[in-house]
């Protein structure tokens, strides 16, 4: 796997670099703005983009413009953006393509290694990496507005645990509930939130995908 990097903090930098590496995963390049970042996907094409929202020279939004810029040129391209806190506004922006695989990982998650690697893997791959406390924030901003107001407390539950890249059995094991009950609860939030049955690994996000995209933008 091919992994370019975006990150300021030359410690945490290579930090994450070693983690990787140590892995079996090649680091074609590691940078620190975002300017460097696009150019750096546009020529190695990587498997994934492991990117840091706030970079140089703006410090606000620049990891994920330069980001979704790399998108436009490569259609799908995994993205895997760490933060320090949760960005509501960027998160949203990123997932809202809908296309590829996409992760939001708070940077305190990269001390745990296992699930560091595991979403770099799940990402890369096509699926989905979300941060429990991303989609907490997520949902809990808009819970009262319609479609999401239509889910009961356990279906939330559960749409929590799916957008976090979790399969069915996962979350059911997480739950200590049946997998068949998982399934049912699945089922009937796709179909209160107006979601077609597809093939795409992303549908299982999607679900948070059809709430946000429902409200309007700050």
């Amino acid at each position: 796997m091919r992994v370019v990097l975006a990150e300021d903090l030359a410690l945490l930098r290579d930090g994450i670099v070693r983690i990787l590496t140590a892995h079996d995963i090649d680091v074609v390049e590691a940078v620190d703005n975002g300017p460097s970042l696009l150019k750096a996907i546009t020529e190695h094409r990587p498997d994934i983009a492991v990117v840091d929202v706030r970079l140089p020279p703006t410090f606000t939004d620049e990891g994920l413009r330069a980001a979704l810029a790399a998108r436009e040129r490569i259609p799908g391209l995994p993205v895997l953006v760490v933060s320090q806190y949760v960005e509501q506004l960027y998160a949203r922006e990123l997932l809202g393509q809908g296309t590829g695989g996409v992760g939001y990982l708070l940077k305190d998650r990269i001390s745990d290694v296992g699930q560091f690697i595991d979403a770099v893997h799940r990402v890369a791959g096509g699926g989905t990496a979300m941060d429990p406390e991303v989609i907490g924030a997520l949902l809990a901003r808009h819970r009262d507005s319609s479609p999401i107001a239509s889910l009961t407390p356990r279906e939330r539950e559960v749409l929590s645990h799916m957008a976090q890249g979790r399969s069915n059995a996962a979350v059911a094991a997480s739950m200590f509930i049946t997998e068949k009950a998982i399934g049912k609860h699945t089922n009937s939030i796709f179909g209160k939130l107006g979601l077609e049955q597809s093939e795409d690994d992303n549908r299982r996000v999607l679900a948070v995908l059809a709430y946000l995209e429902s409200t309007p933008r700050p």
